[in-house]
C-alpha cells in the first residue's frame, strides 16, 4: 500500500485566492477552478464581470490537466503537440463528452513529484491565464511551505 498526498479545500482555496489576486492585479475577470486528482471540483470561483461560460471552461481545463498530468496548452504546441492534426492524439478534445481541453489555461498540481489535482482558468488571453495559473501554484507553494512540501511552479508541466 502506498501513502498518497490528498489535495483538500484549504489548499484549493489558497490557490483560488492567489489566482484571483493576480487576475485583479493584471485587470482581467477570471474564473478559477481547482479539482482533485479525479477531476472533481474542490473550489470554483467566478469574478464579478467574468463570462458566464467561464466555470465550465475552467473546470474542463482543470479536469484535463489533472487527468492527463500535463499543461493543457502542450497538446497544441507545435511541432509535436499530440492533438495537432496528423499527430497521435488528434481529436482527443472530443473525449469525455467534449470535456477534454487542449488549449491554454489548465495546469496539473504537482506536490513533491505527485499530481494531486489540477487548476483551470478562463477569462483572459493565453498569457493572462498562464500568469494567473502560476500565481495559484505559487500560492499553494507558500501555503505548503511550513509542511516542507514542494510545488512545481512552471507553465509547461508534463508528468
Amino acid at each position: 500500500m502506498k501513502a498518497a498526498l490528498k489535495l483538500e479545500l484549504a489548499e484549493a482555496r489558497a490557490m483560488v485566492t492567489g489566482a484571483i489576486a493576480e487576475a485583479g492585479r493584471i485587470g482581467v475577470a477570471q474564473t478559477v477552478c481547482v479539482v482533485d486528482e479525479g477531476g472533481f471540483p474542490l473550489a470554483l470561483e467566478r469574478m464579478d464581470g467574468a463570462r458566464v461560460t467561464g466555470p465550465q471552461i475552467a473546470w474542463n481545463k482543470a479536469f484535463t490537466a489533472a487527468g492527463h498530468k500535463r499543461s493543457t496548452h502542450l497538446f497544441n504546441t507545435p511541432p509535436n503537440g499530440p492533438a495537432l492534426p496528423g499527430n497521435e492524439a488528434f481529436g482527443i478534445q472530443w473525449s469525455f463528452e467534449g470535456r477534454f481541453a487542449v488549449f491554454v489555461g489548465g495546469f496539473p498540481i504537482v506536490v513533491d513529484g505527485a499530481v494531486v489535482g489540477g487548476i483551470g482558468l478562463s477569462g483572459g488571453n493565453g498569457e493572462q491565464d498562464i500568469a494567473c495559473g502560476l500565481a495559484g501554484l505559487r500560492a499553494l507553494g507558500e501555503h505548503l511551505a511550513p509542511a516542507r512540501l514542494t510545488v512545481l511552479v512552471e507553465a509547461d508541466i508534463k508528468r
